[in-house]
Parts: C-alpha cells; sequence; structure tokens
C-alpha cells in the first residue's frame, strides 16, 4: 500500500480524483467534524439531518455509504460509526480500521482518501495511527493507494514512521 498525503480543506478534497472518501463519524459529535463536517456542509446539511433523523448513528460497526457527486468529486462517500468519543482508543481505532480495510476490499476500491478514525480530534498520534494502519494492511494487498487527510506537521510525523517501518521490515 502505498501512502500519500492531502491538507484537511475542502479545496484539497475538490482536487482529489479517487472513487471514494471515507470519515469516521462519532456517536457523540453534533454535527460531525473533521472530514465529515467538510462533507456535510457541501452537502447542505445532508449528514447533520440524516444524524438527527437517527438513521446515522455513529454507533461502533456502523458503515453509512452516501453518492458524493456532483458536489464533491467522489462517486462514494463512506462514513463509518466510531462509537462514543471518550471510548475511542487503540481498541476502536483497530476495529474501525478493519471494518474501513474490509468494506473497501469489498467494493474493489483500490484507492481512496481516508481520514483515519480519530485523528480529527487528536484520538490516536499520527505516528501511532499509521504504524497500525501498516500493520493492519500488511496481509492485504487488494489496497494500492491510500491518501491520507492529515495536518502538515501530521504528514511529517507520518512519514518518518513509515520510512521507519520499511527498514525496520528490510532487515
Amino acid at each position: 500500500m502505498d501512502l500519500r498525503f492531502i491538507s484537511p480543506h475542502l479545496r484539497r478534497l475538490d482536487c482529489a480524483s479517487t472513487e471514494v472518501l471515507v470519515s469516521a463519524i462519532l456517536e457523540d459529535e453534533r454535527p460531525p467534524h473533521g472530514v465529515a463536517g467538510l462533507v456535510d456542509w457541501r452537502l447542505c446539511g445532508r449528514l447533520s439531518r440524516l444524524m438527527q433523523s437517527g438513521f446515522v448513528t455513529g454507533q461502533l460497526g456502523e458503515v453509512v455509504l452516501l453518492p458524493g457527486k456532483p458536489q464533491l468529486p467522489f462517486d462514494k462517500l463512506l462514513f463509518f460509526g466510531a462509537g462514543r468519543r471518550a471510548d475511542f482508543g487503540e481498541r476502536v481505532y483497530r476495529t474501525v480500521l478493519l471494518k474501513i480495510l474490509t468494506t473497501l476490499e469489498g467494493m474493489r476500491a483500490r484507492t481512496a482518501v481516508v481520514e483515519l478514525p480519530g485523528r480529527h480530534f487528536s484520538g490516536i498520534a499520527p505516528d501511532q495511527a499509521s504504524a497500525l494502519l501498516l500493520e493492519l494492511a500488511l496481509d492485504r494487498p487488494a489496497h494500492d493507494l491510500w491518501t491520507l487527510v492529515e495536518s502538515a506537521e501530521a504528514q511529517r510525523s507520518i512519514s518518518q514512521q513509515i520510512v521507519q517501518e520499511r527498514r525496520r521490515a528490510r532487515r
């Protein structure tokens, strides 16, 4: 799996050329924040209305598929429930990330723009998030390229982590 980066701004997301955008949503975060919040704004509050109606809950294990076009350049928008903010930790991160990996495999989506679960509120450090991503994706050749939505500082941290992981793997 190759990793690239994009900053968390709508103008940058508009330039992304992948079929799928992935983001996690929290059960107790209304309106949604991070990439989900940017998407919600672009969709004129559609995600917020689905949350308000109870159709989208953010509960751990939930997966919601919405169309992205014509408001966004993505055909598909995937939102994964990550539970309550206070309960978020490595165990929840692993659970949601495995769900993302298997869902994208089932869709045969080899490339995606992904905001890693919990990263929009620093629920997991960037180096820990990337290490776990590499660990979980190592045996899954169905993923060619993920573009991670991260700040410039987190991009540097993750890039360093990837270099270290690749050096360890060569030994």
